[in-house]
């Protein structure tokens, strides 16, 4: 007996469709102009992740789980994680006009002052660390309001 392969409803399997159908269009107009650039920009990112990215954000994830594993509180890791993961995500994102390397051709593209994506990105890292934060303390209180109290 065969193993049945379950399939999802009718609409999941629409929406599936019509996504794969936009992935092959969005690539079709990606790969027409100058798909040697796309492919060798796509090989470079992936071996860019996989050989530095990857080591790099593997062993400061260790760090952070001794750091709190030793006092006992390894699931505090999630919320450092989270916003480290989304501030990382910004940076890479960002970097060229975080760093003010791109900043003459940003202002003649947009005619906008490229000033303040530091600060912004600094501000947003704060922000997503405090609501980790917060929420860790919203969790830890509710831990503490659950516990019986101690009988002797």
């Amino acid at each position: 007996m065969r193993p049945r392969i379950p399939l999802g409803s009718p609409l999941q399997l629409l929406l599936l469709a019509a996504s794969f159908a936009l992935a092959a269009y969005a690539g079709a107009r990606l790969l027409a102009d100058d798909w040697f650039g796309v492919a060798l920009w796509f090989v470079g990112a992936a071996l860019l992740h996989d050989l530095v990215l990857l080591p790099l954000y593997a062993v400061a994830d260790r760090a952070v789980v001794r750091g709190l594993g030793a006092a006992g509180r390894r699931e505090w890791a999630l919320y450092v994680r989270v916003p480290a993961a989304f501030s990382g995500l910004l940076l890479l994102v960002w970097f060229p006009l975080i760093s003010g390397m791109v900043d003459r051709r940003y202002r003649s593209a947009t005619g906008l002052s490229p000033d303040g994506f530091l600060g912004r990105w600094l501000l947003i890292t704060a922000v997503l660390f405090g609501v980790s934060a917060l929420l860790l303390a919203v969790r830890l209180r509710r831990a503490t309001k659950r516990r019986p109290p101690a009988v002797h």
